[in-house]
């Protein structure tokens, strides 16, 4: 079709799902400014990327060579070793076990039955289809080396003494003749494999191919560190062209490199038998015909990892590839120098998988034999004599060498521009190849400014980038381009900060694959649960700290659940009483003075909490982090705020008390949408909308983001709260584990503390924790011991590493502490006691203290506090746990019915003598529970609903007063 209708192809392709990106991108809440985009194939993208490679030049960073790469023979071109890591998968490969026959003893060994026709070195192999251009053999100089009697066939083999046990079972099997160092075998020679190539065992002939001297032909044995006995016979077959260390090995030799393969990877006319199939499909053949000529001596499978193309997914080949490079290598020290100047989230990355990388990288191939593509803008004349090259920089060079200032720079249209040779009669014509896309990225910072070209001074004054936020992979990938370039170019890095995301993975564990089917359509899910759902759930998880997670719609419906659905509730909320009372709060009404209410100051200072909270995790990008202080805030503003204001917003009469109530709810609710619009930018835009005076911005994505109103602030406030907090949460704890409903009023809580700040709160607070933990009332106590009685022992764990052998006997010992003594241990005193006349000293962590609850008490201790729930239910208590039950049933009945909140009703109940006795002892409570103006007790109750309470049933009918 020609180079000219495939690039145009491939460009309508790139535009092809623009419209379909853009609406997903933006439904799902994320800020791109699609009318002002890059694209890499815009000419003036890409005359920036000519500018970075011309610096490059300059500074003779980059330079063509040859190395034996990873090579896509599908794609036809070569990977960079960063593209290399991304494409990995576990195969099952065929191994062989090989017999070459021994022609030439080697110099540092006397024996002459070496070569008598049937001694063999073994050699393993994991490609077997690289055995037609093998030329050589390689052991490791100080491995033992055996050579054997095979008693079976009478053969002899030479090998590696630490594998005899892989290719013999019994000792019996075989006699060892001689041991001996890899380093006395150097320079045997042995008879070609096969008879492709072997005329280079002459050295003369390896001489006229290669071009250069050559004093010993192929076919010998070689010594390199690299070679191990983990597997196969501790002598590796060498096929220099295939092979990054067979390539090592051969350097300098003089045999000329054999690559009987074209460029896609199948075998040309050299190895006729195979010629024109694709080399790894030759696999079976080449071992059935080395059994056949009695050369095979095992053959196996392993499973191993092997890499593949990350594009088309094809196995890769190793070979040797001229290509075009990035100094890397020499280089490590400036990378490592501008990795220090990153902070990456998570901070493991900088020192380990990015900076282990870095250290270890090599010089970066950058040219790939494609046609869509950046081309490398190198022209080289044409007079072999000459080969002059010229890197141009931009399109006003070239158009000064040429004359021609070309509007697109793609491959079809600046291969046909040429120009003289200034230094011989020669034309210079642009190198065939393009560049690595990884390139383009890399050059991203530069290029979509049109620097140095356009935004000069723009670009100087944001570069380097903030931050920036790819998958953990990129850190041999994009992470990688970006720092090499922007080191070598700046001395410094590209970017500041580093979001690393980890691999969403099914919920089964796999990757997501459409084949599979195991998993939900994107844009399904978004439509199912919003995109501020999805959002929280992977940005509160593991996998923006470089983690898997396993996606779910149940995950993401939990994040609606525990998350979302409570948050509007109480945004709900608010907005429903704010509505009746006809109330506009400004936010402005604390701007001179301070709540009058502690729950209010307190729910001021905490939302100043969470603007500090928020905003220093994001400072840090620390991206989880930063939605804990949110969803906390949100458990409290639910959970404590509005649960222990309700009554305040419920009562008829506007006093000053309610309205210190609704501005100090809608400041938190107002605050919250702003601190959390970065995540939820829907919701907070629905919220935050509703809430606006006419002096604040239209969205709330056009307001600064918040700071803390430092006159807000009060931490004592905030221990107070906390302090309560606990004992009621310690409480709840109780009735959780003993199956105390909260709906059931008891007897009392005990409480005790050693710390007296924490006692005073307490004391305070008392209502409040009489209310919170429905009990009649809360009683203080000096010394745990009241509740409790003590019982220590010893922690072995502790002790036994001091004591030793005493630890039996510190044991008993311990085991007859008075409650006196354990109590002083509690209390931070330190007690000696005697084991067989040594002192022994004690203290809180060498003494475990159990605790033996008294009476009816539930007992629970958490550091300085202990709380005691008197668990015994009186008759009247149980009733009146019967009465609070009902009343839940009514209020869920009333919305149920879709009642405003202010309705008033009548109500129908009836049940057993118990409960009757119950609504007679409670009935105006109900009533004022319930805004009930009428509750008649009928014996038998029709068309009604029933509502448990324990093992009774309430029957209920309600309507509208």
């Amino acid at each position: 079709m020609g180079i000219d209708k495939f690039n145009e192809a491939c460009r309508a392709s790139v535009l092809r799902y623009t419209s379909e990106w853009r609406k997903t991108i933006t439904r799902m809440g994320r800020w791109v400014d699609f009318d002002n985009d890059y694209k890499t194939m815009n000419p003036e993208f890409m005359e920036s990327i000519w500018w970075v490679a011309k610096s490059l030049w300059d500074k003779n960073l980059i330079y063509e060579g040859k190395y034996i790469l990873p090579y896509c023979p599908r794609c036809s071109t070569v990977l960079s070793t960063h593209e290399l890591a991304q494409g990995y998968k576990d195969v099952q490969d065929q191994t062989v076990t090989v017999r070459f026959k021994i022609t030439k003893a080697p110099d540092a060994i006397d024996d002459k039955e070496i070569t008598n026709g049937n001694t063999y070195f073994l050699a393993w192999t994991t490609t077997p289809w690289t055995l037609p251009s093998n030329l050589g053999l390689c052991m490791g100089p100080e491995i033992d080396y055996v050579k054997i009697l095979d008693k079976a066939s009478g053969d002899y083999y030479i090998f590696a003494q630490a594998r005899l046990s892989a290719y013999y079972k019994n000792e019996d099997d075989y006699q060892i003749i001689y041991i001996r160092k890899g380093k006395d075998f150097v320079g045997a020679e042995y008879e070609p494999l096969f008879p492709y190539f072997a005329e280079l065992s002459d050295a003369k002939v390896c001489a006229e191919k290669s071009k250069q001297k050559c004093e010993k032909g192929a076919f010998r044995m070689f010594n390199a560190d690299y070679v191990s006995t983990e597997d196969g016979t501790g002598i590796v077959h060498i096929a220099p062209a295939f092979g990054e260390e067979d390539h090592k090995v051969f350097a300098g030799s003089g045999v000329p490199e054999v690559e009987p393969i074209d460029a896609e990877c199948k075998f040309t006319k050299e190895v006729s038998d195979y010629e024109g199939r694709f080399v790894k499909d030759c696999d079976k053949d080449i071992m059935a015909r080395l059994k056949n000529e009695g050369k095979l001596v095992k053959r196996d499978t392993i499973v191993h990892s092997y890499p593949h193309c990350w594009r088309c997914g094809s196995p890769l080949i190793y070979r040797g590839i001229g290509s075009w490079f990035v100094r890397v290598a020499d280089h490590h020290e400036s990378l490592l120098k501008a990795n220090s100047q990153i902070a990456w989230q998570p901070s493991h990355i900088k020192e380990g998988r990015f900076g282990k990388w870095l250290a270890g990288s090599r010089d970066w191939a950058v040219s790939r034999n494609r046609y869509w593509g950046n081309p490398i803008p190198i022209w080289r004349c044409d007079n072999p004599e000459c080969k002059d090259s010229v890197c141009v920089g931009s399109r006003q060079e070239l158009k000064e060498l040429s004359g021609i200032y070309p509007d697109d720079l793609h491959k079809q249209f600046v291969d046909k521009i040429t120009f003289p040779c200034k230094k011989c009669s020669g034309t210079m014509r642009r190198i065939p190849e393009v560049f690595d896309c990884w390139f383009e990225s890399g050059s991203m910072p530069y290029a979509q400014q049109h620097y140095p070209f356009e935004n000069k001074e723009y670009f100087e004054q944001h570069f380097p980038a903030d931050f920036i936020s790819e998958g953990l992979d990129q850190t041999r990938g994009w992470f990688y381009t970006l720092t090499i370039l922007a080191s070598h170019l700046f001395d410094k890095p590209a970017f500041k900060n580093c979001i690393v995301n980890g691999i969403v993975l099914a919920s089964d564990g796999r990757k997501m694959s459409k084949s599979l089917h195991n998993y939900t359509d994107p844009v399904e899910a978004i439509n199912k649960f919003g995109a501020d759902a999805i959002r929280l759930f992977l940005m509160h998880s593991a996998v923006v700290k470089a983690d898997e997670i396993r996606y779910s719609d149940d995950g993401v419906r939990e994040i609606l659940k525990s998350i979302l659905i409570p948050w509007w509730n109480s945004y709900s909320f608010f907005v429903t009483y704010a509505n009746i009372d006809k109330v506009t709060p400004t936010g402005h009404y604390f701007d001179s003075k301070l709540p009058s209410n502690p729950l209010d100051g307190w729910l001021l200072s905490i939302t100043q909490k969470l603007i500090s909270d928020v905003s220093q995790a994001l400072d840090s990008y620390d991206l989880s982090a930063a939605i804990d202080p949110i969803v906390k805030f949100i458990d409290e503003l639910n959970n404590w705020y509005i649960r222990r204001s309700r009554r305040r917003f419920w009562k008829s009469e506007n006093d000053t008390d309610k309205t210190e109530a609704y501005e100090s709810l809608y400041v938190a609710l107002k605050t919250l949408s702003l601190v959390a619009a970065p995540f939820v930018p829907f919701i907070t835009e629905e919220m935050y909308l509703n809430l606006k005076t006419s002096e604040d911005k239209e969205s709330v994505h056009l307001c600064d983001y918040p700071v803390p109103n430092a006159d807000w602030i009060n931490k004592e406030l905030e221990f107070k709260m906390e302090t309560v907090q606990k004992a009621v949460s310690m409480g709840h704890s109780l009735r959780n584990q003993f199956n105390l409903k909260n709906r059931q009023p008891l007897a009392s809580v005990a409480l005790v503390t050693r710390n007296s700040e924490e006692k005073r709160v307490l004391a305070e607070m008392e209502e409040c924790i009489r209310e919170e933990l429905n009990v009649k009332k809360v009683e203080f106590h000096d010394r745990e011991d009241e509740l409790v009685e003590y019982k220590a022992k010893a922690n072995f764990k502790v002790l036994g590493k001091e004591l030793g052998p005493l630890m039996k006997q510190a044991a008993q010992v311990i085991a007859t502490l008075t409650s006196e003594q354990i109590q002083s241990i509690l209390d931070g005193t330190k007690l000696s006691i005697e084991v067989s006349g040594n002192e022994v000293e004690l203290d809180s962590e060498k003494v475990l203290v159990e605790r033996l609850e008294k009476d009816d008490l539930k007992v629970l201790n958490d550091g300085t506090l202990t709380v005691g729930l008197d668990s015994k239910v009186t008759d009247e208590l149980k009733k009146e746990g019967y009465v609070r039950d009902l009343i839940r049933g009514i209020q869920n009945q009333r919305k149920e019915n879709g009642y405003n909140v202010t309705d008033r009703i009548k109500i129908k109940l009836s049940g057993d003598s118990d409960l009757q006795n119950a609504f007679t002892m409670f009935e105006d409570f109900i009533a004022n529970e319930t805004l009930a103006n009428k509750i008649e007790w009928i014996n038998l109750l029709e068309n009604c609903i029933e509502v448990d309470c324990d093992d009774k049933k309430w029957s209920l009918f309600i309507e509208k007063a």
